[in-house]
């Protein structure tokens, strides 16, 4: 488990909207609540850990992120946020948050 999130967190960095629009518009990114922990939750998902997650996805603390909320970032392309990468997704929180 230390390995995978030392895997994890090696993937983990600052990222600007711009750069995230790709992923996004490949219906990639998951927006990961203010309340978690950015790369717990990286673990669980990579580790399988179904319960949790999905009981985080009843929660509404993992999510896509909705249409509205991609519009309101692309207005303001130099928004960051904190952002993992979890092939094939991109785990995205809320610098602002």
């Amino acid at each position: 488990m230390q390995d995978l999130r030392a895997e994890l967190a090696g993937t983990m960095g600052e990222a600007e909207w711009d750069w995230l629009m790709p992923h996004a518009e490949r219906n990639a990114l998951v927006l990961v609540g203010a309340g978690l922990d950015l790369l717990d939750v990286g673990v669980a998902i990579a580790s399988d850990h179904t319960t949790l997650v999905q009981r985080w996805i009843d929660e509404g603390l993992i999510q896509k992120p909705s249409p509205e909320q991609i519009k309101s970032w692309s207005s303001s392309r130099n928004k960051r946020f904190n952002a993992l990468i979890l092939q094939p997704y991109v785990l995205v929180q809320d610098m602002a948050t």
